[in-house]
């Protein structure tokens, strides 16, 4: 069982993770949905294509763009489409 969590806070925990490049994927249906708010930023990968983010908050406190998902991603990286993956100091456990 993989898990996410932030300030003491559990944002994600599933088994059924996709690990890409060191990164665990979780699918976006394990997501702890109250702990994540939409963001303006977006990134590119010459491979996956198009990346997204969302701000985790809990606690009134923010880490801005902590989490990230390909809405699209590109065929090479179809495995992780619907799933979302951590940093900026979210713990990762698996």
């Amino acid at each position: 069982m993989a898990k996410a969590t932030w300030n003491g806070h559990l944002l994600a925990e599933s088994d059924a993770v996709q690990t890409v490049e060191g990164n665990i994927y979780f699918p976006e249906s394990s997501l702890k949905r109250e702990f994540f708010k939409a963001s303006s930023t977006s990134s590119t990968c010459p491979w996956k294509g198009q990346a997204r983010y969302y701000t985790v908050v809990a606690d009134g406190q923010e880490n801005p763009d902590a989490a990230w998902y390909y809405p699209d991603p590109k065929p090479a990286a179809r495995n992780i489409k619907n799933h979302v993956a951590f940093w900026r100091g979210v713990e990762v456990e698996k």
